[in-house]
């Protein structure tokens, strides 16, 4: 007989939970230090049938990292070059345009997701082109793009504002944005993993700007290096606080950090249970954010079919082509046909939805 979970230690909070009300900073904590995964999962749960029912969102996505040239050096990072360093890549929005006709060709992509280093030589003009060269390709095809570090650092060297910024891109193209750069925003976990990288303030301003200009954008978390409970509680509140101002964000995206081949280096490391504590405590507390995305190219394959009993709703997509996460160490693989995704969803219980990152449906399964 299956044992019934204990609620006692919780009750306010599973009280909290069966209303419909918001928990608190300290509420995020006390869950964090729960050893209950079944109890974090069964609360999750709740909340993620509430808001998704049994529905299991994925895009087929052309992952582009246009170039890996970066003035930056963040700790976790396995990917950048320095300028004129051994490796290092830049695409012409040319051979981009030849990627993305390729992809469409062979897996019928809906969305092109782009992001890339902060490369010196690369100015506005080099994305307005990219924008319009996929535009041109496919003017339906979802345009995801640059990271508000990229979006910042554009800014900065042009000598214009954000809004601008973004007001030109959207008009060549642009559709919303990935949620990278976000990592963790208490700022003295932040100065030690990513000092060089723009603040927790300003990357909430990128985004409160996209949003007042109709770009939807996801956020992420970086998670399992040295961040605390409290940091991941207080990284999850701001965002919440923001999507409480804004309703811009589509989705939430913890991303579990990979060591290998990173300055930082194995000092950490997520195993499973924190990813499943994650994704539960992220899922209760992001409670105006409609989606809950796990990235299977950090988890695995197997841990993301799991995730979908702990908050999650979204596998992302098929990350054709996908080399940031990779060249830290994933072994997941490079290429998922959109077949394989949705058989993982269903002998996981679900419903597959095929949709594009503005959640609008482009097919559904049955």
């Amino acid at each position: 007989m299956m044992q019934r979970l204990d609620f006692s230690p919780f009750e306010d909070i599973y009280d909290k939970v069966m209303a419909g009300e918001r928990l608190s900073f300290e509420d995020g904590v006390r869950l964090y230090r729960t050893q209950d995964i079944a109890l974090l999962g069964t609360l999750a749960d709740i909340v993620r049938k509430r808001m998704n029912g049994s529905r299991v969102f994925y895009s087929v996505n052309l992952h582009m990292n246009h170039t890996n040239v970066c003035v930056l050096r963040c700790l976790f990072c396995a990917f950048a070059r320095r300028p004129g360093e051994e490796g290092g890549y830049t695409f012409t929005t040319e051979e981009i345009g030849d990627k993305v006709k390729a992809a469409i060709a062979k897996w019928g992509i809906n969305e092109v997701h782009i992001v890339g280093g902060h490369n010196p030589d690369l100015g506005l003009d080099y994305y307005i082109r990219l924008f319009e060269t996929i535009r041109s390709i496919n003017p339906t095809i979802y345009i995801k793009a640059l990271t508000a570090p990229e979006i910042d650092d554009l800014a900065v060297r042009g000598g214009v504002s954000h809004e601008e910024i973004l007001k030109t891109l959207k008009q060549a193209g642009l559709d919303g944005m990935p949620g990278g750069g976000a990592e963790i925003f208490h700022p003295v976990t932040r100065r030690k993993i990513c000092a060089d990288k723009i603040s927790a303030d300003v990357w909430l301003d990128v985004h409160r700007v996209a949003h007042r200009l109709g770009l939807r954008t996801n956020a992420t978390m970086l998670y399992g290096h040295i961040e605390t409970d409290e940091d991941r509680v207080d990284h999850v509140i701001r965002l919440r606080e923001l999507q409480d101002e804004t309703h811009g964000f589509y989705s939430f995206i913890p991303l579990a950090y990979n060591a290998e081949n990173t300055p930082m280096g194995k000092i950490g490391e997520a195993g499973g249970f924190l990813d499943l504590k994650v994704y539960a405590v992220s899922r209760l507390l992001a409670d105006n954010i409609p989606h809950l995305k796990a990235h299977w190219i950090t988890t695995g394959l197997k841990m993301a079919q799991v995730s979908l009993s702990f908050g999650i709703d979204d596998l992302g997509g098929t990350n054709l082509n996908e080399k940031i996460v990779h060249e830290a160490g994933s072994e997941t693989p490079i290429d998922l046909s959109r077949e394989e995704l949705e058989r993982l969803i269903r002998n996981s219980g679900f419903e597959p939805c095929m949709v594009d990152s503005s959640y609008q449906f482009v097919d559904s399964f049955r």
